[in-house]
Formats: structure tokens, C-alpha cells, sequence
């Protein structure tokens, strides 16, 4: 009997829509998350993301800021971060809605206070999301609303790609249906839909553990090749 090297893991048995979805993937990006092409297109740039992160606004710098009140340099380096990414994640009414919020001191103090409690508070993870969803939802607006869901999820993203998870809509809702998941969808931000969210995420980190999956960067580049049109 041959035995599994340590580099080799198990297949699970997966539904059909799953082998579907994995084939999808893999079609696309022959080496799985190790693939040349997928690191270029889909990785890299996220990685490189969460790499100014690190440099701009760790938890030790996020925390010197805050302590001397430094709320709009702190906002300024969220959106730069984000803007500065090869794709950017967010819509252009969202940056415009974004940059609109926190051009007064007293939005770029409550994004900067509840973003680092949302990031690195001691509550549980569905007490953080909640808040950080109550803080976005009333910084300040002008015209576009700021309360959508890649607002309220790309910064955990960015800063925590081991924990946290970006949604994109229409691309996820997709995806969701594709590999014959029932995603818990409501349009406005909240703790049930994002648990909702990663559970399905560890469901593909599950069926795809062969592939070896690194962080969420590569199960949200997974959902992308499913329900993105670039991907048709």
C-alpha cells in the first residue's frame, strides 16, 4: 500500500456542483493556487495589498495614530492602501462615498476608532462585525450611500486575509449557486449573511484541502473564477 507523502492530502468526496466548480478552476489555473498564471492574476496583487497594509497600518502603527488623535492620516492611509491596488476592489461611488465620509474629523474618527475595535478588539467576531457595520452605516453621506458590502468587508480583507473575506454581490451570489450552496443573501450588511459567508468559505477550503489553500485570499479567488464574468 502506498502511503501519502506529507505534501499529498486526502480527497474528499464532494458534489457534483463542487467538481464542477473545481474543474472551472482548474481549467483556468492548471497548478491550482501554485499555478504561475493564477499567482499573476488573481494573488499577487491582493498579497502585495495586504503587504502596504502591514508597512502603513499594523496594529502597532494603527494604535500609535489613534493614541495621538492622528484619525485623518489614519483614514487617508485605508483609502490609499485600497486605491493604490493593482484591481481595486471597490466600485468608484463607493471610493467617491468613502473619500466623502471621512473628509471631516469626526468621520475619520469614527471610521478610524471602529475599524481598529472591528480589526483587533477582544469582543467575539460577530460583536465586531455588527459594530463595524453600525459604524459605516452612519458615517457621514453625501449622495452615494457607504453601507454596501464591499465597503464593510475589504478593509478586513486587506488587514486579515487569514480571517476575513471580501463580498462582492453579484459575484458571490453566483458563485454560491454554482456550487449548489444556499447563500443566506440580504442586500443590507449583517453577521448572519457574512457567517453565512464563511461558512461556505470553509466548505470549499474542505473540498479544495488537496489544493492547498493558503488563506482567504485564495478561497475569494476561488469564488471569483466562479461567478465573475471574466471567467465565462
Amino acid at each position: 500500500m502506498q502511503r501519502r507523502t506529507s505534501g499529498q492530502a486526502k480527497r474528499l468526496a464532494t458534489s457534483p456542483n463542487a467538481e464542477r466548480c473545481r474543474k472551472k478552476f482548474l481549467r483556468f489555473f492548471p497548478g491550482g493556487f501554485r499555478d504561475e498564471t493564477y499567482i499573476s492574476w488573481e494573488r499577487e496583487y491582493k498579497l502585495e495589498t495586504h503587504a502596504r497594509w502591514e508597512e502603513a497600518l499594523n496594529r502597532e502603527e494603527f494604535r500609535r495614530l489613534l493614541h495621538h488623535r492622528e484619525f485623518a492620516e489614519i483614514a487617508a492611509r485605508a483609502v490609499r492602501i485600497e486605491q493604490k491596488s493593482r484591481h481595486s476592489m471597490l466600485f468608484s461611488f463607493e471610493k467617491m462615498a468613502l473619500r466623502d465620509a471621512v473628509k471631516s474629523r469626526e468621520g475619520a474618527r469614527s471610521f478610524s476608532d471602529g475599524l481598529f475595535k472591528f480589526l483587533h478588539g477582544g469582543a467575539s467576531l460577530e460583536e465586531r462585525f455588527d459594530k463595524w457595520v453600525d459604524v459605516v452605516a452612519a458615517l457621514p453621506r453625501k449622495q452615494t450611500r457607504v453601507l454596501t458590502w464591499p465597503l464593510v468587508t475589504v478593509f478586513g480583507f486587506i488587514a486579515q486575509p487569514h480571517l476575513h473575506i471580501f463580498l462582492k454581490p453579484k459575484v458571490t451570489r453566483a458563485a454560491a449557486n454554482a456550487y449548489g450552496f444556499d447563500f443566506e443573501y440580504k442586500s443590507r450588511p449583517s453577521w448572519a449573511t457574512y457567517a453565512n459567508l464563511l461558512q461556505f468559505a470553509e466548505i470549499i477550503r474542505r473540498d479544495v484541502s488537496d489544493l492547498r489553500p493558503r488563506d482567504m485570499i485564495d478561497i475569494q479567488s476561488f469564488i471569483w473564477v466562479q461567478g465573475s464574468e471574466e471567467y465565462d
